[in-house]
């Protein structure tokens, strides 16, 4: 008796008159129960059986394969039949196929060729090295042929892209990563570039075209016709961010900008992603114009020792990454999985590539060999990490090939288990896990030991003896003796405080190895603190950190062995108890004290969008909850950077909140277009004048303090939401929704992205009360409909507000178009009796229920009387009641430059504008240096006595001056 699965695929055969008996079903039928996706497929086709069992296979998809006849792919049970296709390698020779039913022969032909490669892997049919060449060919063909039918569809209305010698240009598609290396694995995304020869215009046909557009609009269908979600599935997952300043550059350049931009401000890690890199689409000569820009970008002619740091760097982001919780059991990111082999060769392919042109190659089967024969690696071990790679591969496709999923994660279910060991061939899930834990200690030995860059530590030896005796036998009067050389302030508050720690439970059942590397630890923190000036401070805000990080003690490690990081970490804790809390929370940011540059170095938005990139590329697109925390402790590090720099005096109070706000913007960003992806894979992209909008038509506008670049560490977001999409319009997916319905839900998503608690934390806390109607408002609002209320509704403190308002991030025509319209709202004559009135009554009715100082609290320094709001006040009425007289009053949306632009058309004096600038400064940064504190924004009266007295009068004499 058949099982229920095998017997409901019997029952298709027959149905669709396929002879599949019983027998057959003995012989071939235990790799279909293997995988859940390989039934389901065969389910639906059953006369792919024939092909799927054949002992005679042919592994070479390809156009002719694809375009062979519409008879071949119109019917979903039909089966290529290779004799007699016809080469294709034109326009004229494709099918006549609409674009709906060219998507559905794409993803047919897509599950045709994943259902016989993953048969013949269970199977062990073929080869590893085949079976990724296929899976990279199947990508080549469905890419290139997404590319002819675009050209075809417009080639009546855009005629044809010449370059100057009159030769047509297609557009160029470059395949990176293990696409480029023909080594594509069976669920994996696609990372492309797309580019074109050179500018012009389209020509022949019924109107022009640049070509920058013309190729856009090809390159916008491609990632249509294989990444959008349709009944029938997926082609490949397409991913873009390695092109050239990741998502927030161009979908497409030319040859031209492609060399100026590797030449100028390709990075380090851009030359490591570009060793894969090929034109999988484009003619002879693209291909030998790319490679001429590539090979010189990648490879120096001399032995490349100006890579080695930025090796190192790669090295220790990689060794970062796997100390992350929760990541041995990924074989492709884990501790010696598939990217350490990766990582190995390519090094040295960058090393020693320009010298010898042999490692020139995108493919790691071909190089692994080579670095043997020439002396870079011994044979054995290049012999063993062939085999381990062979061996981590496999065991990825027997984790992907079960459901079609994009997996790297072994399993914990003890059936998953048993059934992956099926599908390797091993007796058990014991046998297979040991092989894999042994492949992977010899693997990330080797890794380990590539590029060594060796580190001494300044631990003494009999300081740590000692405290290996504290540590297994606590005492305080052997504790006093050890802590003798400290200059304390309160010797026995801290001998307690310490003596609790080590005598804790936590300690005292620690692990011998944790309990030896905190012993190392505490000599050399200790030793450090014998010339600190605040010793009792430090001890009181670093031991909430020990406490966290005493069951992941490989951080002391790290610490120990880089001494610079424990004296960062004294100093910067001293000064900040935010930062101890930061840290204790978060131990993982340790990370960023063993790199002083980095830790003292404030990136700049274009640091921050590349870094960010590096992090996000790792991860799969799909994997929601990876980038949600991803984001999170991106956030959590680059704060803390920032932090650092505040504290050390590198950045002044005003490049604190630039970074801050860079930093929001980079987020806000990357959170739009997550949000965009997750929608647009659910319901398809907006229509708009009967063409899919694949780009959101949506900008986040930020106000108050993101709006005037005056972020601080723990500011919320004031957004609003504004789209300027076809109102009549509806999605092309097959769960169709209205166009203002997906806007709706798509600024939803963004504020759940922003606001969701997950293991890392939250991103921002977001307010939306200043959006159009306030909370009784559209969540998204459209822009004419914002335009519309600002001019005829809006209160005087809604344009107060449009004073500290910018778009953050979005389609920049719509930013573009935003602040043409804020600049006409803030420009309108005013009557400037009833707009002082309605500002003075507004300062009034906040100082009442906000300020949270007074007689004997102490002066509150943003709603306090001659605080940050009256300045705020005071220069938003002038931006409202004179920038139809002076344009430069809203050209800028902080308050520092509107109080300069005030000075520079003669409405303040140069000396008022002087002072109310810098105490707006002095304010502010001191608001900061609380915050680090944790200690709100209230001081002693008689702190800041001077400022708030001038301040006030400046006040009063605003009050009481009817010509201003």
């Amino acid at each position: 008796m058949l099982a229920p699965k095998s017997q409901r695929l019997l029952e298709s055969c027959e149905r669709h008159g396929v002879s599949f008996s019983e027998a057959d079903w003995q012989d071939h039928g235990a790799p279909c129960l293997l995988s859940d996706y390989l039934l389901q497929q065969l389910e639906r086709h059953p006369k792919w059986l024939a092909a799927v069992t054949s002992k005679r296979q042919d592994w070479q998809p390809s156009l002719s394969h694809f375009y062979g006849g519409e008879q071949h792919w119109l019917a979903p049970e039909s089966d290529p039949d290779n004799s007699t296709m016809s080469a294709v390698s034109s326009i004229a020779d494709m099918p006549e196929w609409d674009e709906a039913t060219f998507m559905r022969q794409l993803r047919w032909y897509r599950h045709y060729w994943m259902v016989r490669l993953i048969y013949a892997d269970i199977n062990q049919a073929i080869e590893l090295e085949t079976l990724t060449r296929c899976l990279s060919l199947l990508a080549d063909t469905v890419v290139n042929a997404s590319v002819i039918w675009s050209q075809r569809q417009y080639q009546n209305l855009y005629g044809q892209a010449l370059d100057a010698q009159g030769k047509p240009q297609s557009l160029i598609v470059i395949g990176m990563g293990k696409l480029g290396g023909y080594e594509l694995n069976l669920s994996s995304d696609i990372d492309l570039i797309f580019a074109f020869r050179e500018h012009g215009e389209t020509q022949g046909g019924k109107k022009s075209t640049s070509h920058q557009e013309y190729f856009t609009k090809i390159g916008q269908k491609l990632i249509q016709h294989l990444d959008q979600v349709t009944a029938d599935g997926f082609v490949f997952r397409v991913d873009m961010r390695l092109r050239p300043f990741g998502q927030s550059g161009a979908l497409v350049l030319n040859m031209d900008s492609l060399e100026n931009y590797y030449q100028d401000q390709g990075r380090d890690w851009e030359r490591y992603a570009m060793i894969k890199a090929r034109v999988m689409a484009g003619s002879e000569q693209d291909k030998k114009e790319f490679e001429a820009i590539r090979r010189p970008f990648v490879y120096r002619k001399y032995l490349d020792f100006g890579a080695i740091s930025a090796l190192r760097d790669l090295k220790g982001m990689i060794a970062k990454e796997v100390r992350r919780k929760g990541i041995e059991h990924n074989i492709k990111l884990g501790e010696g999985g598939i990217r350490e082999v990766e990582f190995i060769v390519q090094a040295l392919q960058i090393l020693h590539g320009g010298r010898n042109q042999g490692l020139q190659n995108q493919a790691l089967f071909q190089v692994l060999p080579l670095l043997a024969e020439h002396d870079y690696l011994p044979q054995q071990e290049v012999d063993l990490l062939l085999d381990a790679y062979r061996y981590l591969r496999r065991v990825e496709h027997a984790l992907q090939g079960a459901r079609d999923e994009q997996t790297q994660l072994l399993p914990s279910d003890p059936v998953e288990r048993e059934l992956l060991a099926l599908r390797m061939g091993e007796n058990s899930w014991q046998a297979l896990d040991q092989r894999l834990w042994d492949y992977r200690h010899q693997v990330h030995g080797f890794f380990k030991s590539l590029i060594d860059d060796p580190e001494e530590t300044s631990c003494d030896e009999s300081a740590q003896e000692a405290w290996r005796v504290m540590l297994k036998q606590p005492d305080e009067e052997h504790l006093a003796e050890v802590l003798a050389t400290i200059p304390w302030h309160a010797v026995d508050d801290t001998i307690n405080r310490v003596y609790s720690f080590v005598s804790s439970k936590a300690v005292v059942f620690m692990q011998p190895i944790g309990q030896e590397r905190l012993a190392t630890f505490m000599a050399a923190f200790v030793k450090a603190l014998e010339d600190e000036q605040h010793p009792d401070v430090v001890v009181e805000r670093i031991l909430p950190i020990l406490e966290a990080v005493l069951r992941r003690t490989s951080y002391l490690v790290l610490l120990c062995e880089n001494q610079s990081a424990i004296t960062h970490l004294i100093r910067l804790c001293r000064e900040s108890v935010w930062f101890s809390e930061a840290i204790s929370t978060t131990p993982a940011l340790l990370d960023e004290l063993l790199d002083a540059h980095a830790l003292f170095s404030p990136p700049s938005k274009q640091d921050l969008q590349i870094e960010l990139d590096q992090i996000l590329n790792r991860l799969p697109e799909e994997d929601e909850e990876a980038h949600m925390d991803a984001l999170r402790r991106f956030r959590r590090s680059i704060i803390l950077r920032i932090a650092a720099c505040d504290i050390t005096g590198i950045l002044p109070v005003m490049k604190v909140s630039d970074h801050l706000t860079w930093l929001a913007e980079v987020i806000l960003e990357r959170v739009l277009q997550q949000a965009w992806h997750y929608l647009t894979q659910k319901h398809g992209y907006p229509i708009r004048d009967g063409e899919p909008r694949l780009t959101p038509e949506l900008i986040i506008v930020g106000y108050g303090k993101s709006g005037g670049w005056e972020l601080g560490y723990d500011s919320d977001l004031d957004l609003v939401f504004l789209h300027d999409a076809d109102g009549k319009g509806a999605t092309n997916g097959q769960r169709s929704v209205d166009n203002l319905t997906f806007y709706t839900r798509l600024g939803q998503r963004l504020i759940h992205a922003l606001t969701s608690f997950t293991a890392a934390g939250r991103l921002y806390e977001v307010d939306m009360r200043l959006r159009p109607s306030g909370n009784s408002g559209m969540l998204v609002a459209s822009f004419a409909g914002f335009e519309e209320y600002q001019k005829n509704e809006a209160w005087v403190w809604e344009h107060q507000a449009l004073c500290r308002a910018r778009a953050l991030a979005g389609d920049s025509d719509l930013m573009s178009r935003f602040e043409d319209s804020r600049k006409a709202i803030l420009g309108q004559v005013r009557d400037r009796i009833e707009l002082k009135q309605s500002v003075i009554e507004m300062r009034e009715k906040m100082r009442a229920h906000l300020d949270s100082g007074g007689k004997d609290k102490g002066f509150d320094l943003k709603q306090g009387a001659g605080g940050i709001i009256d300045i705020e006040f005071m220069v938003q009425y002038l931006v409202l009641a004179r920038s139809h007289e002076f344009p430069q009053l809203m050209r800028y949306s902080d308050n520092v430059r509107q109080i300069e632009a005030a000075a520079e058309v003669g409405l303040l004096d140069l000396d008022t504008a002087e002072y109310m600038r810098e105490t707006y400064k002095e304010y502010r940064a001191l608001v900061h240096r609380l915050n680090l504190q944790k200690l709100g924004r209230v001081v002693a009266e008689d702190t800041l006595s001077q400022h708030q007295q001038r301040i006030s009068q400046y006040w009063e004499y605003f009050l009481q001056n009817a010509d201003i």
